[in-house]
């Protein structure tokens, strides 16, 4: 209710303008108020870790690890925060985030604008929160394709100590040529050396850290069976579905629908989730699928957890719902069971 009436301020400034804001306002909520324990609603386990409830954030609101602490208190079950690189970027140029209200959509263009990785793990470890935190790692402009799996390994190893999991950021379609990362021989080649090195990390740490890759929405049926195989293949522990689509097909016509960059929002809902489905039943639950895309109520929470996947990620529906969204999405995938392998279903 809270949201709604403050949404049209929000609104009438300009969309990365209300989010810094926004940002601003949960640093400082987070280092007023005390740690918040996230609600327990049919806690789930993979990866190892157990999740008190299904809804998390996805990565791209919270690109520092500013407001760890104040986006816990609105009930998830688990924060991914960055995309962080290596070094220190601004990203692409202003204006690059476009908000699209007819469709309850988003256009955004970032380019992974960060402080760089050494301050995310600064502000990690002055946080109060305790509870599961991702963190999504990607390459840095500037490095060459050719190089792109060292910026990984280096983010990698500079995160492990303060992430509960790693996301290995190879979808978005703002950084050029990262997303032919995604196809067979580069993947084959980024994902042996980061499990080599989570090898390494691990006996380093005395801890180990799971791996989970995020792919593209825009990936044809052969595309993501590759990645399945890839996936099994080097024991990578999670799979997100799915990042920013290119398609414009749901809202052409409509104001900005021309921008260049990535489209999230209730358009990008039936992809996301046709993905899911398909990588679901080609893992027959041997690596689990976490689910992102389009998520704006309760149903489609509830629908991410149906096609097969274990948790589900929401955050350009809070642009435009607000915190009640968590608690809803959190209550509607409350008493859902877990997704049934083939051999269970028949």
């Amino acid at each position: 209710m809270f949201y709604d009436l403050i949404r049209p301020l929000l609104f009438s400034f300009d969309p990365e303008t209300a989010h810094e804001a926004a940002i601003a306002a949960l640093h400082w909520a987070g280092r007023l108020l005390s740690a918040a324990r996230p609600p327990e609603a049919s806690p789930v386990e993979i990866m190892g870790l157990r999740f008190p409830n299904r809804i998390g954030l996805a990565a791209g609101l919270d690109k520092n690890g500013e407001a760890i602490d104040g986006l816990a208190r609105m009930g998830f079950g688990f924060l991914e925060i960055g995309t962080v690189t290596p070094r220190a970027q601004p990203g692409n140029p202003r204006p690059r985030l476009f908000r699209l209200p007819e469709a309850r959509a988003l256009i955004n263009r970032m380019g992974f604008n960060n402080y760089g990785v050494n301050a995310l793990v600064a502000n990690v470890k002055a946080a109060k929160y305790k509870g599961i935190l991702g963190i999504n790692i990607g390459k840095n402009m500037g490095t060459p394709m050719a190089r792109a799996t060292e910026d990984y390994l280096a983010a990698f190893a500079e995160v492990y100590e303060v992430a509960s999991y790693v996301a290995i950021n190879v979808s978005s379609p703002n950084t050029k040529n990262l997303r032919q990362l995604q196809e067979a021989s580069e993947l084959d080649q980024l994902l042996a050396r980061l499990k080599e090195a989570q090898s390494q990390l691990a006996e380093q740490h005395g801890r180990y850290v799971p791996l989970a890759l995020k792919i593209a929405p825009d990936l044809d049926t052969v595309e993501i069976s590759d990645i399945a195989d890839a996936l099994r293949r080097h024991l990578i522990d999670a799979v997100i579905t799915t990042n920013t689509t290119l398609a414009r097909d749901k809202v052409a016509g409509m104001p900005h629908s021309d921008e260049m960059g990535g489209l999230s929002g209730a358009p990008l809902l039936d992809a996301s989730t046709a993905v899911t489905r398909q990588l679901a039943q080609e893992l027959a639950g041997e690596v689990p699928v976490i689910a992102a895309g389009g998520v704006l109520d309760g149903a489609d929470a509830r629908a991410k957890i149906e096609a097969g996947a274990s948790l589900v990620q929401v955050m350009s529906g809070l642009v435009f719902r607000g915190p009640g969204l968590v608690r809803e999405c959190v209550r509607a995938t409350a008493a859902m069971p877990e997704p049934e392998s083939p051999s269970e279903s028949g």
